[in-house]
């Protein structure tokens, strides 16, 4: 028997005899069982260290866009499964934040989940290890509603929306959904709708169904409108096979062989399965940067801007990654004005693939444009040499007027024959918590001081 069948039959059996199991990270061979954590229920210690910069970092290169913007001024809410503060990469940049599982403390991740989604957005870049977030200078706000079991609790879209609207309270620039809702209903549409009014973007996992019957359906809250939705990505920039597809993805990010930060002891480790979670991370540091730069930009904009600046497939745009790979420089250094027109869609509405604009129009236009130029100046030339010959022949001297029988033939004998007028023709087209986490520190004031009961759904 292979080791990983090996690992999962044990699991299978633990489950049976300890119960209900916690849900396992993408990768991590299986669900490990909830009471594994009862000496300490607050997720795995690693001590593994990094020996070589993950691939997602060597392929985005944030550091490129670092010396514009490093996320400064800008809190992103981690709606999940909670994020830990003890791991350097995020220790004193995570606020407690509330949970709504049951617990009373947001800083716990008894599966590991949030708190890789959280560092892969704002991890530092210290020395230490070749890992950092894409906005290092960023803050998390942890809101905990993945108590660590994976249900259809028909209690998980109102619990999501309501950590949504704790979120707009906190006054955050972003929020990340790394998660699906199997049963949206109108209040968690809603509470994103609300978001999106205040000028916090949402970003959003596609979902992990690539591989079942339901591929290609809406996955919520990836496909509520004003959401960026992402995709999965591998090394070859293509989709991963479990990535959810559909005409509501807007763009991807690596969702593969993912390493982060373990809640405790200060390692690393490798989620060899990734998921669309973490690509949905990348897309938030991206946002973080943007907002950061720019705070005045609204949902509409960022979105635009990633959408508009990202690797495009051959074909501009697709469903299985959108407009493509994100790209964190182009985003923020993109000099990009959203025009608002008849065909344009207003703030909250974005196109699908299929009708979105080609972001390639313009350069096509340009290079029909000198090329236009091009032939008219050698039709030019061409008309112009008969004239030169002549010319010179005559000495410049100026000639007599042509009689009744048309013009007198050139002293070479070459009489040019000059036809229709050329027409060419080209193709037209178409804000904020400045100072770190730790005392003194300014915290959100969130929403409601009950913690809400329940367990939420899945991780995206």
């Amino acid at each position: 028997m292979r080791p990983a069948s090996l690992l999962m039959a044990v699991t299978v059996t633990l489950v049976a005899l300890l119960g209900p199991a916690a849900p396992a990270l993408a990768g991590a061979g299986g669900a490990v069982p909830a009471r594994l954590y009862a000496a300490n229920n607050c997720g795995q210690a690693r001590s593994d260290k990094l020996t070589e910069t993950p691939w997602p970092l060597l392929r985005l290169r944030p550091a490129t866009a670092w010396q514009l913007s490093r996320g400064a001024g800008v809190t992103v809410a981690v709606i999940d499964s909670g994020v830990s503060d003890q791991h350097p990469k995020l220790a004193g940049k995570v606020f407690p934040g509330k949970d709504y599982t049951g617990g009373t403390d947001a800083t716990c991740d008894a599966v590991g989940h949030g708190t890789v989604v959280a560092a892969i957005i704002a991890g530092r870049d210290t020395p230490d290890a070749t890992f950092s977030g894409i906005a290092p200078d960023a803050q998390i706000l942890p809101l905990r509603v993945l108590a660590g079991k994976d249900t259809n609790d028909p209690r998980e879209p109102a619990i999501v929306a309501q950590a949504i609207r704790d979120a707009i309270t906190a006054n955050v620039q972003v929020i990340n959904l790394s998660l699906e809702i199997r049963n949206p209903t109108q209040e968690l549409a809603d509470a994103v709708k609300s978001a999106i009014d205040h000028k916090i973007v949402v970003v959003a996992a596609a979902g992990n169904e690539g591989a079942a019957a339901s591929n290609g359906q809406p996955v919520f809250p990836a496909a509520y409108p004003g959401v960026i939705a992402v995709a999965g990505t591998d090394r070859q920039d293509q989709r991963v096979a479990t990535s959810s597809s559909g005409d509501f993805v807007d763009v991807a990010a690596p969702g593969v062989d993912i390493i982060g930060p373990a809640p405790r002891g200060g390692g690393f480790g490798l989620l060899e399965q990734g998921g669309t979670s973490f690509a949905a991370a990348y897309v938030s540091g991206v946002a973080a940067l943007i907002k950061s730069y720019n705070p005045d930009l609204t949902p509409y904009d960022v979105t635009q801007r990633v959408r508009r600046t990202a690797d495009h497939p051959p074909q501009g745009s697709n469903d299985q990654v959108g407009f493509g790979v994100v790209n964190p420089y182009e985003a923020v250094a993109s000099v990009y004005k959203s025009v608002r027109s008849a065909e344009a869609a207003p703030p909250g509405r974005l196109t699908s693939p299929k009708d979105r604009v080609d972001s390639e129009a313009s350069l096509r236009r340009a290079a029909w444009a000198i090329a236009a130029g091009a032939l008219l100046l050698a039709v030019l030339v061409l008309l112009a040499a008969p004239v030169l010959r002549r010319g010179r022949a005559r000495q410049w001297r100026a000639g007599r007027a042509a009689g009744p029988a048309g013009p007198a033939p050139a002293k070479d004998g070459f009489q040019p024959v000059v036809g229709r007028p050329l027409s060419i023709t080209a193709t037209s087209g178409r804000r904020a918590l400045d100072a770190p986490a730790g005392p003194g520190a300014r915290v959100p004031q969130l929403g409601g001081a009950d913690a809400h009961r329940g367990r939420t759904g899945r991780p995206g």
